[in-house]
């Protein structure tokens, strides 16, 4: 094996800022986006608007998406003001790897916070059955994804390989078609 089939892969780049993973502390990512926005770092945390319903009241909430990840898109000169920010515990690695989160995907995440559907990210099991659908009403129109499961014609989810989730949500049969 030669070196440089040892090394990890690392897709930071010094002029061409890219989409990356982090992980926080846990109920941290709102002041994390707060303080790189402060060092000027470009971050995005999905929020998504819930109804929380308790004894006597009712309450709207705004939870982040995906516990416990902020995404940033950063240079190489920005790697290590990410890591020194309070909160904030490392990059998300896959098998020792920096690998980049595409932007189609990180469109796909801004797209589906924005549609104000019921929405659970899950880890991705690695797993591939079913088939790839479409769909086709709404603003997700175009998103594609592997159907896992079909209670009912009706749950979908859709796996988003970069970043190691899947987005589960649940659509009427009507909106998807096969690919």
């Amino acid at each position: 094996m030669t070196k440089a089939a040892e090394l990890p892969e690392n897709h930071l780049d010094a002029t061409e800022a890219k989409w990356f993973a982090v992980y926080t502390k846990y109920k941290r990512e709102k002041v994390i986006a707060k303080d790189l926005n402060r060092k000027g770092i470009h971050s995005y945390l999905p929020i998504q608007k819930l109804t929380r319903i308790y004894a006597s009241k009712k309450k709207k909430v705004e939870m982040p998406l995906i516990s416990c990840y902020i995404f940033v898109k950063i240079t190489k000169a920005e790697y290590l003001p990410v890591l020194q920010t309070d909160n904030v515990v490392n990059f998300v690695r896959i098998a020792k790897n920096l690998i980049s989160i595409p932007e189609r995907e990180m469109e796909i995440m801004r797209r589906v916070v924005g549609e104000g559907i019921s929405v659970t990210a899950e880890p991705s099991a690695g797993f591939r059955k079913g088939d790839q659908v479409e769909i086709m009403g709404g603003n997700l129109t175009g998103l594609t994804g592997t159907l896992i499961d079909n209670h009912g014609e009706k749950e979908v989810i859709i796996d988003l390989e970069s970043m190691g989730y899947s987005l589960r949500m649940t659509l009427e049969a009507k909106f998807l078609r096969k690919i």
